[in-house]
């Protein structure tokens, strides 16, 4: 595609091996994640001690799927783990700048929880965070990190908060849930130090899927019945509404009524099931005058929606050309989730995008493709050599 038409507000980096070994005390090495090889030869992720995940499975783009998967680094699309070729990749692609977010440490940080010491979990966190500052330097205008937060401790994550602003990082990362950890509920004014120090910064607060706790879903007995991809298919659409229900959550919280300049993203979750969450939000609220009990909350949740929360989507069709006006054209981003299974690659990048568009105008286009994700996270345009360069770059079509 000649030409940049989109910012891609949610992909993964396949961290290497050495992310944490060469960023931790020597004293930390061997409990931090790091790669083995299991008895098949595959690339493995470690914490602790415990397999998380398999390298392969994290980053199939362009080199398998879920079922039939890369079994090492070296078979991994290179623009998974390697910031100059995943520019490449983005200038063939028409995509200008990239949101980030991790893989090993799970999508609220929750994985370091294994590890049971304040001060190792803590340095995991920063260390994360360290190599996707490092990562993004090869072109900062373009490879935008989130902050992932040590979300068990409110001080220590409105520091890093402050600390990885400070580097350029144009986003935190929380969990949707964090009651399910022993913390408080999202509600809880023991949040508001974080909160208030995302509105001073200016910064979106992500809720990615899979933030909260994953230790029911698809199961070892589920698999047996169903099969492993019957199981993972179910278990994608259950994490997608999950997402759903914590935005009920977080609209019935309070917190956006305290921070009304505030703004949170539910991130690879879709936009379809949102209409019906805020038509149904809606009619309860009213028909349970909960402004009665609740005069902090002096807007329909849809009001708060419609001022505080943005949503990604990628492969729906229905949605982007029937919901678009139930959803609100300022609130939807667009995304591919790049490398993982369930990401769009390639030609059905595009694809996917002139289908479920095909009813827009032009504006419309524009907004759910660039001018919504580029206010949101301060994106710069690109210049007139960034432009040649690209030029350059695209597939002839």
């Amino acid at each position: 595609m000649s030409g940049y038409s989109i910012i891609d507000v949610d992909t993964h980096v396949s961290e290497l091996p050495d992310t944490w070994t060469s960023r931790v005390p020597a004293s930390m090495r061997d409990r931090v994640p790091h790669v083995d090889q299991d008895a098949k030869g595959r690339d493995i992720w470690v914490i602790d001690g415990q397999r998380v995940s398999l390298v392969g499975l994290l980053a199939t783009a362009g080199r398998g799927d879920f079922k039939d998967y890369p079994a090492t680094f070296a078979e991994l699309h290179p623009g998974a783990y390697d910031a100059k070729e995943r520019l490449k990749y983005m200038d063939e692609m028409g995509i200008w700048a990239m949101v980030m977010y991790p893989n090993v440490a799970g999508f609220g940080s929750q994985q370091f929880l294994k590890l049971g010491d304040p001060d190792l979990m803590l340095a995991c966190v920063e260390a994360w965070n360290d190599y996707q500052t490092e990562w993004a330097s090869e072109d900062p205008r373009r490879l935008l990190p989130i902050t992932s937060t040590p979300f068990w401790d409110i001080d220590a994550s409105v520091k890093e908060v402050r600390r990885c602003a400070e580097m350029g990082h144009r986003g935190i990362l929380f969990t949707g849930e964090p009651h399910k950890f022993g913390q408080p509920m999202l509600g809880d004014k023991a949040w508001d130090p974080l909160w208030a120090t995302a509105c001073e910064l200016d910064v979106p607060i992500s809720f990615h899927i899979g933030s909260g706790n994953m230790e029911g879903g698809m199961t070892k007995e589920m698999m047996a019945v169903y099969g492993s991809m019957a199981t993972f298919t179910a278990g994608s659409v259950e994490v997608f509404l999950k997402n759903g229900v914590q935005m009920c959550d977080l609209l019935m919280s309070g917190v956006l009524s305290r921070f009304p300049d505030i703004k949170f993203v539910s991130v690879e979750s879709g936009i379809g099931w949102i209409p019906f969450v805020l038509e149904a939000l809606d009619y309860q609220f009213t028909g349970n005058r909960v402004s009665e009990q609740r005069p902090d909350l002096d807007m329909l949740p849809s009001e708060y929606f419609a001022r505080n929360i943005y949503a990604c989507y990628w492969f729906e069709q229905v949605a982007p050309r029937r919901l678009i006006d139930k959803v609100g054209l300022d609130r939807i981003l667009f995304e591919t989730d790049f490398p993982h299974p369930t990401s769009l690659y390639g030609a059905e990048i595009q694809e996917r995008i002139d289908a479920g568009l095909s009813d827009s105008t032009p504006e419309q286009r524009r907004a759910i493709l660039w001018d919504n994700a580029q206010q949101l996270y301060k994106v710069a345009e690109p210049t007139a050599a960034d432009l040649a360069k690209q030029a350059l770059a695209a597939p002839a079509m």
